[in-house]
């Protein structure tokens, strides 16, 4: 497999604002998503500890799935979500604030973009860290082993050149699966506790206490059980909760300064001021 990403970062942009182009399949398991978030990067436990105790806690947030009629559900708020054994089941990836990019050598727009990515480089702040996610460092690997489209085809198909060098799949271990339970795919312990939650899912509207709620929960979770660890869940959800990292800071910003998604954005370097001057790691450029 091998990948030209300069000037790209399809994988880390929610580009659909850019194209009237059906792209929108990057999309993982039966169910979709109670959010609308493209592209959301699934942490591995290990991975969202590493995060949580990086000071990043502030970064992360779940996503829920829509269940419609089907047994493995449980209804909160008057919505049925994906479940296990009555446990609403989620996972936990990376924010996307919109920020201030031209990708594709497009003019600057207002587009949601990973937290990580610098805006000015198109180049993730923590590629090659300890923290650098398994499911960023092997994509497309998991789509290539599945024969699935993936989204440096799709960025070909609208924009042209060639972003997939090499198709041949690499040995990856696939990101879902029988042992995802604990490992990727994690199972809250009560669903009256977060039924409140939906309706923000939903809206995107999720509050501090909401992201830290399901952080905590990945973080205690056991890899092949329901079981969570009562005391590391207290210690997250209160680092989560004090958590104050420039990431965190920066998505507000962002928030404050974006107009609507899809709209002319000024100079992505804007982002100097907005993450670099508040501590945000340096890209080393292409």
């Amino acid at each position: 497999m091998e990948v030209d990403c300069e000037g790209c970062a399809g994988c880390c942009i929610d580009w659909r604002p850019l194209t009237d182009a059906a792209i929108d399949h990057e999309r993982r398991g039966p169910f979709e998503p109670l959010d609308d978030t493209y592209n959301l990067v699934p942490l591995a436990r290990e991975e969202v500890r590493g995060f949580v105790e990086a000071g990043y806690g502030d970064a992360l947030r779940p996503r829920l799935w829509r269940a419609e009629g089907d047994e493995r559900s449980v209804t909160l708020d008057g919505v049925d979500v994906a479940a296990i054994d009555g446990r609403p089941v989620f996972f936990v990836g990376l924010r996307k604030p919109p920020k201030a990019v031209g990708p594709f050598e497009t003019p600057p727009t207002w587009l949601r973009t990973c937290v990580f990515l610098d805006p000015t480089t198109l180049q993730c702040r923590v590629h090659g860290d300890d923290l650098y996610p398994e499911a960023c460092a092997t994509y497309p690997g998991e789509n290539l082993a599945m024969d699935a489209e993936t989204e440096c085809e799709r960025v070909e198909s609208v924009y042209g050149g060639r972003r997939l060098l090499d198709d041949t799949p690499p040995d990856v271990t696939p990101l879902f699966g029988p042992a995802a339970v604990g490992e990727r795919v994690f199972a809250h312990p009560e669903p009256d506790r977060v039924a409140g939650a939906v309706g923000r899912f939903r809206d995107g509207d999720l509050t501090a206490d909401d992201l830290a709620e399901f952080v905590a929960v990945a973080a205690a979770s056991s890899p092949g059980t329901l079981a969570i660890n009562d005391e590391r869940y207290e210690q997250t959800l209160e680092t989560v909760l004090a958590a104050d990292s420039w990431a965190g800071r920066a998505i507000d910003r962002w928030a404050d300064a974006a107009e609507g998604l899809g709209e002319t954005a000024p100079d992505p370097a804007v982002a100097e001021g907005l993450e670099d001057d508040d501590g945000a790691p340096p890209t080393p450029g292409w």
